[in-house]
């Protein structure tokens, strides 16, 4: 099954508590023996955690996603604010060391916490991989204060299926195609397996595939007439196999383009809530400009205040034409609105397009003179964005009370720089 498949060094590495680790580094903390929690506003009561150092899971039980009245009030517990700037500058000094042990094209920033590394032929200067990623790691805690864990396997799926199921448990795992039917068969739920989202598990729970050993006994043909490409891409990964270069996204027919925030307030009225959906729209649909594509599904989702015992929905719709025009987008996101929405106060929404084409696939008829002059105008609006910076030019909407694009341009990530 593997003989002609390549086996490549790839290794996954990832910052164990990264945002925990920087802010103790930055405070002079031990990550290893400080409870530390990295809250974005502590003026407000259910602000959540955003990272928890290994002391505070392990002894108070307080863990990502954690409200702030939630945990004890103990004087051994230190509350940090993220210093977004900082924790992207750190990224980018870790991306600096690696490139002393590999060159820049054999690495790829997954995340500001995450990267691959290919180290194929790095044994002539740094002698055995295991040991070069010993060295690796001993670099990030001694230079960084840093703990990693590190993932090694043929490809970056299998990387990142080490990374994922052993060694952020242990520390470092390697993973080859002889352990396809021992560790990688036996994941389940199948939401477990890297790329694997909650709709399709139930798609493959409907069929009666339950873990990844059902879905690689699954015929390929069934797969391919049920899901198309993505079937065949399912099939292969639950035998261990990608071809991906390193950079190239590992699941080809999942990319889209979306935003999502939680809003300053409970936003009750309806036209204030569409003005940040539009805001919203506005940046997914710019991005899939810039890069070239245009989406036939919008999402929307809709998430009601606490204090309403919150709840909401997520609904989607396609179109028979893909588009990036802003307003069609909007247009789509204000219908799912009004079908489903139930008066409550709402604290949180995302906006996403999917099913993406290349932009040439758009229907231009020379009779449709409006529909080009749009995307011009877009486009143009786009340029101004990139080269003024993204409040250069904005929607009416986003002057108004309801509006968050001014307050949000000045975050990273969300958060204070």
């Amino acid at each position: 099954m593997y003989e002609k498949y390549p086996d490549r060094k790839i290794v996954c590495l990832d910052m164990r508590s990264f945002y925990a680790s920087c802010a103790a580094a930055d405070e002079g903390l031990d990550v290893m023996k400080i409870p530390i929690a990295i809250i974005g506003n502590q003026q407000q009561k259910g602000s959540v955690v955003l990272a928890a150092s290994p002391p505070l899971k392990k002894e108070f039980g307080v863990k990502t996603g954690t409200r702030l009245y939630e945990i004890p009030d103990h004087p051994d517990i230190r509350i940090i604010e993220p210093k977004m700037g900082f924790f992207v500058r750190m990224s980018m000094e870790i991306t600096r060391l690696l490139s002393e042990y590999v060159p820049k094209e054999a690495i790829h920033v997954y995340s500001v916490d995450e990267s691959f590394i290919d180290l194929a032929g790095t044994e002539r200067l740094w002698g055995p991989i295991e040991q070069t990623i010993q060295r690796i790691q001993d670099d990030l805690l001694e230079m960084f204060q840093l703990p990693s864990a590190m993932g090694m396997g043929p490809n970056m799926l299998m990387a990142k299926l080490a990374l994922d199921i052993e060694a952020k448990k242990t520390g470092f795992a390697r993973w080859t195609y002889d352990d396809v039917q021992t560790k990688l068969w036996p994941i389940s739920p199948l939401s477990e397996m890297w790329g694997i989202g909650s709709r399709m598990e139930k798609n493959l729970n409907a069929m009666g595939i339950f873990s990844i050993g059902d879905l690689a006994k699954t015929e390929l043909t069934t797969l391919e007439s049920k899901f198309g490409v993505m079937g065949n891409q399912l099939y292969h990964h639950a035998w261990g196999i990608d071809l991906s270069e390193l950079g190239a996204p590992i699941i080809d027919g999942q990319i889209s383009y979306g935003k999502g925030q939680i809003l300053y307030r409970d936003y009750r009225k309806t036209e204030d809530i569409l003005a940040v959906v539009l805001e919203m729209t506005e940046d997914v649909a710019r991005r899939a400009r810039e890069a070239g594509k245009v989406g036939r599904t919008v999402h929307l989702g809709v998430g009601y205040s606490k204090d309403t015992f919150g709840g909401g929905f997520h609904r989607s719709l396609s179109m028979e034409e893909a588009t990036n025009d802003t307003m069609k987008i909007y247009k789509i996101c204000v219908k799912l609105f009004h079908e489903h929405f139930d008066d409550r106060p709402v604290r949180r929404l995302s906006v996403t397009l999917s099913n993406m084409e290349p932009e040439h696939s758009m229907q231009l008829s020379l009779f449709e003179a409006e529909k080009w002059r749009k995307r011009k105008l877009g486009s143009a609006m786009d340029h101004i964005r990139s080269k003024y910076g993204s409040t250069a030019l904005l929607r009416a909407v986003s002057y108004t009370d309801a509006g968050t694009a001014r307050a949000r341009a000045k975050l990273i990530g969300g958060h204070k720089a």
